[in-house]
C-alpha cells in the first residue's frame, strides 16, 4: 500500500464528529495524551493515539439527507489497495452508496457507504504521497 503523509499510517481509523474541532484537539491532547498529526482548517483534523489514529470530524447541525441515518457522530475509516474493487464489491452486496469512488487532491482515492446497520464506512485507497500543506492542511507530529 502507497504511503501518503496526508493520510494515518493505520488501517483501519475511526471518525469522531465534534462541534468544535480545536476545543476537541486541545481536549484530547490534554485528557488523553493524544498528537496533533494534521490539522484542515476548522473541519477537520487528524490525531496522532500511540501508533494508530483517529479522525475528528465537525458535526453537522443540520437534519441528515433522506439517504443517511441520524447519527452522525461516528464512522469507520479503512485503508484498502484497490478502492474500487472494494466499492463494487460492497454495493454488490446491498451497501447503500453515500459518496461513490472520488479522487482527492490530498492524495486519496475514496468512497462512503452504510452498511445494513447504517454505520457508516468510508474506503480510501493512497494514490499519492502529498504533503498537507499542499492542499491547504497544516501538518503536526508526522
Amino acid at each position: 500500500m502507497l504511503r501518503n503523509r496526508s493520510i494515518p499510517n493505520s488501517t483501519v481509523i475511526p471518525e469522531l464528529a465534534y462541534p468544535d474541532i480545536g476545543a476537541a484537539i486541545a481536549w484530547l491532547s490534554d485528557a488523553f495524551g493524544f498528537t496533533l498529526r494534521v490539522r484542515i482548517a476548522d473541519h477537520r483534523a487528524q490525531m496522532n493515539v500511540g501508533d494508530g489514529a483517529v479522525v475528528l470530524t465537525e458535526a453537522r447541525a443540520t437534519k441528515p439527507a433522506a439517504d443517511e441515518t441520524a447519527d452522525r457522530t461516528h464512522g469507520v475509516m479503512v485503508r484498502v489497495g484497490d478502492v474500487d474493487m472494494q466499492y463494487e464489491r460492497a454495493v454488490r452486496h446491498g451497501a447503500r452508496v453515500i459518496h461513490p469512488p472520488t479522487t482527492y487532491p490530498y492524495g486519496e482515492r475514496q468512497c462512503s457507504l452504510f452498511d445494513p446497520g447504517g454505520h457508516r464506512w468510508t474506503f480510501s485507497q493512497s494514490v499519492a504521497d502529498t504533503a498537507p500543506e499542499d492542499w491547504g492542511g497544516t501538518s503536526g507530529v508526522l
